[in-house]
């Protein structure tokens, strides 16, 4: 059986905010183009061992670029709180890792909690 942590609220709240921040963002790099700034379409020569193409891009849009940018700064804030936190420090450094992936998985284990 796996190890039991008792994460504090704080710590699973940015876990929880992390893994939503990265879902967002996700869905926004689905959407835009593939290039920031407008860029003509290329292809790669015929005889590439791995050819390749893309079309023209418009770039991106004011709003999705500041959204991007402002998620992306969540992002960082978020991962740097939950890897700074002093909960690790109650760890030998060989099991935070477990722990981290622990916390990483939490949600899982909450929702198998709940629906059981």
């Amino acid at each position: 059986m796996a190890a039991s942590y008792d994460f504090p609220q704080n710590l699973t709240d940015a876990q929880d905010e992390l893994r939503q921040v990265r879902a967002d963002l996700q869905t926004l790099y689905r959407r835009v183009p593939w290039s920031v700034e407008p860029l003509d379409a290329w292809e790669t020569h015929e005889n590439t061992w791995r050819p390749s193409s893309r079309p023209a891009s418009p770039g991106w849009d004011p709003q999705d670029a500041a959204e991007i940018a402002r998620l992306r700064k969540r992002e960082r804030e978020l991962a740097t709180a939950i890897v700074t936190h002093l909960y690790w420090s109650n760890f030998a450094s060989a099991d935070v890792l477990a722990a981290r992936t622990a916390l990483k998985h939490h949600h899982e284990q909450e929702m198998a909690d709940a629906s059981s």
